[in-house]
């Protein structure tokens, strides 16, 4: 037995040094993109899975006589696209970047910060590079020490424009520590006809914004966004939510595709009451394996319900407006069974170097009344005397951006 394996799960000083050297290293990605390429039906199927059927996003026709002049995938489709764009690493950087630092701890979402530049168009490809901005040891009341490690994703169009960027924070923790503290428990009661009757008329009371713009002059702070509602979260919702957003974690493909990445990769196939390998990730499905984990029951993706608040803006802003920036925290888990009311308002509204920026706080609530998830968003909207105008990205490459990202987590200072 290794050194490693016999750490496996256990979280070291020699884990998070070894982390912290590949601060600023491009990550080659090994799976392929879910999407290649944006399409009709690529665009469509995510839509539906989060419950959105928003014709700039589902209908050519339609996207065709918005301002955009095309079908337009959805802000968060860039989860499923992106080949990879890290340069072919030598064999210092590819022994630097074998393995997880902190295989076997339990890693869970804790921060998405979103910024789009400019959308991704019906037939565009898209190029992403990956790289690990921070690492910080903290303290936890949930899961004792923990690893806090931030990672960036920078997306280039099929021009080699800045498209976006996303920088997500995922919280390691020692499983055996984080199910021995776990106090959260969860005592689900059927839903009342009442109670679905109410859900139903909320989802019936949905409207979109569309065609209609949003102008700059008729915005007031204080002005409340019309809630989405998403639940009561089923095992069929996640489900539906793969075919469009794809695996992500898990390497795609069954049966014989996934017996040979499971001999490479047997880490990811636990086995379950059968004694069958199957994947990490069937803990968002299957009682049991969260039960096994310290969890009272399945729960949701962090990335469905960043999907969600972005649903829930970008029905408000309409066509004609541009989303800008999407920050948020997942604090609580999101349980199957469980209603997601999706909220909003504006807080701040101010003209800054040409943009009609509008502030909104944005959060998920759960039908106990607790915050999952609060964030924030910026939304440019048109004047009546002029349209939006794209905002620019730090810098126009891909190189540019690692070099400006490097500088904001001040790494090789």
């Amino acid at each position: 037995m290794t050194r490693t394996e016999e750490r496996f799960g256990v979280l070291t000083d020699e884990a998070i040094e070894r982390s912290r050297r590949r601060l600023g290293v491009p990550n080659p990605q090994y799976n392929p993109p879910h999407n290649y390429e944006v399409t009709a039906d690529g665009t469509r199927h995510f839509a539906y899975g989060y419950g959105d059927d928003n014709p700039l996003y589902c209908d050519p026709e339609y996207a065709a006589r918005t301002r955009w002049g095309s079908l337009l995938a959805p802000p968060n489709f860039l989860y499923t696209m992106g080949e990879d764009a890290a340069p072919k690493p030598d064999p210092e950087t590819k022994a630097l970047l074998k393995g997880d630092p902190f295989a076997g701890l339990g890693s869970y979402q804790a921060v998405m910060e979103f910024e789009w530049w400019r959308p991704l168009r019906l037939g565009d490809r898209c190029r992403v590079l990956q790289a690990q901005v921070g690492v910080q040891p903290k303290e936890s009341r949930f899961g004792g020490r923990t690893a806090h490690i931030t990672h960036d994703y920078l997306y280039t169009n099929g021009e080699g424009e800045m498209h976006a960027v996303r920088r997500g924070t995922w919280i390691n923790a020692e499983r055996h520590t984080s199910k021995k503290r776990a106090k959260e428990k969860l005592e689900p009661a059927p839903y009342t006809d009442e109670q679905i009757a109410e859900i139903d008329a909320a989802y019936a009371a949905e409207t979109r914004r569309g065609p209609e713009p949003r102008y700059f002059e008729d915005v007031r702070v204080g002005d409340e966004l019309q809630p989405r509602v998403k639940g009561p979260l089923t095992t069929t919702d996640v489900v539906v939510w793969h075919l469009g957003w794809g695996m992500q974690l898990t390497p795609p493909g069954a049966f014989g595709i996934a017996a040979k990445v499971r001999r490479k990769a047997p880490g990811l196939y636990p086995r379950n009451g059968l004694n069958v390998p199957d994947t990490v990730q069937r803990l968002h499905w299957e009682p049991a394996r969260a039960q096994e984990l310290g969890l009272p029951n399945s729960y949701d993706y962090g990335a469905m319900r960043e999907t969600w608040l972005t649903h829930l803006v970008t029905d408000w802003m309409g066509d004609d407006a541009w989303l800008w920036r999407l920050r948020c925290e997942h604090r609580k888990f999101n349980y199957i069974g469980d209603v997601t009311w999706v909220r909003g308002e504006v807080v701040e509204k101010k003209q800054t170097d040409g943009r009609n920026e509008v502030h909104l706080r944005v959060w998920c609530e759960n039908q106990r009344g607790e915050t999952s998830t609060p964030g924030t968003a910026v939304v440019l909207l048109p004047t009546r005397q002029s349209p939006v105008s794209l905002p620019e990205p730090p810098a126009p490459t891909l190189d540019g951006m690692v070099e400006h990202e490097l500088a904001r987590f001040s790494i090789g200072e």
